[in-house]
């Protein structure tokens, strides 16, 4: 039956600590019982603020000219990792441009026109849908996916241009959580939207026990 009302306080994936309220003694026993967490690495096992940390340009694209055609196209997404490639052009004072015919591609990117150019900025998958070859960026992404950043690549007028690299650091708290979890016997499972690789790699940091990763938003 229904017992006293009782709360408990929880930090959210955005740092702030807010109550949840069982109205039933048996949740609480069910919590007690729980053996696997699920945790969202952006925000929650990351401080959640991206910084653009990686610009390689590539077949004769500067990188300032990259930074430009990149960002100017992120402003026109609200992804917290567009907001990281725009905030490192004001850091880089690079001024951007409006762009033209936005489209953002659940899963695989953005694509608009800037500079009377055709930019597109995503994943490998949206590369393969414009039949786009990275040729060798695509080493220089995955080893950058083995430090533990995400990696986007960016194609102007059908060709490879270059690509960015985005890091978001591990909370100085999570160690220590991760750990005190586990020492309750609680297995911890990473879910991101982000690549396996760099998924892996921030899991081997922290000891993840499990990773999901590669995620759509509406599958979360």
């Amino acid at each position: 039956g229904l017992a006293t009302p009782m709360s408990i306080m929880v930090a959210s994936g955005k740092g702030a600590t807010v109550g949840v309220l069982f109205k039933n003694a048996e949740a609480i026993e069910t919590l007690r019982k729980v053996n696997t967490l699920v945790l969202d690495k952006t925000g929650t096992l990351t401080e959640g603020k991206p910084k653009l940390v990686t610009v390689t340009g590539a077949n004769g694209t500067d990188e300032r000219t990259l930074v430009r055609l990149a960002a100017s196209l992120e402003r026109g997404s609200e992804h917290p990792l567009a907001a990281a490639i725009v905030l490192g052009a004001h850091e880089r004072q690079v001024q951007l441009a409006d762009a033209e015919d936005f489209a953002s591609l659940t899963g695989r990117g953005v694509r608009g026109t800037v500079d009377g150019r055709t930019v597109a900025l995503g994943n490998r998958k949206l590369l393969d849908e414009l039949g786009v070859d990275p040729g060798s960026l695509a080493g220089d992404a995955e080893r950058l996916r083995q430090e533990g950043q995400t990696v986007m690549f960016v194609a102007v007028d059908g060709k490879p241009a270059g690509l960015v690299g985005v890091a978001d650091p591990i909370k100085e708290t999570t160690p220590d959580a991760i750990r005190e979890l586990h020492n309750e016997g609680i297995r911890i499972a990473m879910l991101t939207g982000d690549s396996r690789t760099t998924a892996q790699a921030v899991a081997a940091k922290l000891g993840i026990d499990e990773v999901l990763a590669e995620v759509l938003p509406d599958q979360k």
